[in-house]
């Protein structure tokens, strides 16, 4: 019919591309921000930086999905479209957020808390040390200054090609070093579980209690990242407290994960009776 239109927009080759730079952006925090920490600071205070480090990127996802249970509240032509004339409820299954809101509010913030990091040095004295002498820095800033001239004279293919000569061996150390591997291993199993989650369980709170997007992002962010909060920062001050090494860590770590899964796997036992739906699980008639 006329009415049926295929879709052709290419809007969301901006959001795509946006998500790219914002990525960018932010992938360096955590591997230079986890260096930075351990250059500068005592060994038996960098767990425990490094726990309140994890808190706050648990405490950002917290905050955003309260703001998306807000924004998911809203409609999506707020502003141009007035209260009255929206027919639909929020429970309705053809309502649409405002999720752009979202992204323009986080954007901006990212914009003004990329700020101070302009204003960072780039070396520090480490922590519970005194200043070096003047001499010493002025001595260790002379082959410093001689390293940048030489590296002014060379090209840039020249430099690309000495820095990827040195980066295959260093990969392939890693590849070949299976305490690295097994973390990283662990590390996307975990990551694909708390993503599955954050993707499918608003859905799924939906469809079995009839709650509205916005209150199945809000009881996500209510019920689950305040606890990983409290683990990050508790995990942090009892290895400052104890001193815990690393192969204690890993044992900690190794029996903490295994409770983590049976508590896991007792969920397959809550299951809730599922919803009637026409033409699925129960007749038109």
């Amino acid at each position: 019919t006329e009415c049926e239109k295929e879709p052709g927009s290419l809007l969301w080759v901006f959001v795509m591309v946006g998500n790219i730079v914002r990525g960018m952006g932010e992938t360096p925090i955590m591997p230079l921000g986890i260096s930075y920490l351990e250059d500068f600071a005592k060994a038996e205070n960098s767990p425990f930086y490094l726990g309140c480090l994890h808190t706050a990127t648990v405490i950002g996802p917290f905050l955003g999905l309260l703001l998306a249970s807000f924004c998911a509240e809203l409609f999506v032509d707020v502003g141009s479209v007035g209260a009255d004339e929206i027919t639909i409820t929020a429970t309705d299954a053809r309502w649409v957020g405002a999720w752009w809101l979202g992204i323009l509010i986080c954007a901006l913030l990212n914009l003004l808390v990329g700020i101070p990091f302009w204003f960072l040095p780039k070396s520090l004295v480490k922590e519970g040390e005194t200043n070096e002498p003047e001499e010493t820095g002025e001595k260790s800033a002379v082959p410093l200054q001689e390293n940048d001239k030489n590296e002014a004279k060379q090209t840039m293919y020249e430099i690309a090609k000495g820095k990827l000569f040195y980066f295959i061996p260093f990969l392939k150390a890693l590849f070949h070093n299976p305490a690295y591997m097994l973390f990283i291993c662990i590390t996307v199993l975990q990551f694909s579980a708390f993503d599955g989650m954050i993707s499918f369980m608003p859905k799924y709170l939906e469809q079995q209690f009839g709650k509205s997007a916005s209150d199945a992002i809000f009881l996500i962010g209510v019920y689950n990242l305040p606890v990983l909060c409290v683990g990050y920062f508790s995990g942090g001050l009892f290895m400052k407290k104890f001193k815990i090494n690393i192969y204690q860590a890993a044992n900690i770590a190794f029996w903490v994960s295994l409770l983590e899964y049976l508590l896991y796997f007792a969920a397959y036992w809550t299951v809730c009776d599922t919803s009637p739906v026409a033409g699925l699980t129960v007749s038109y008639q």
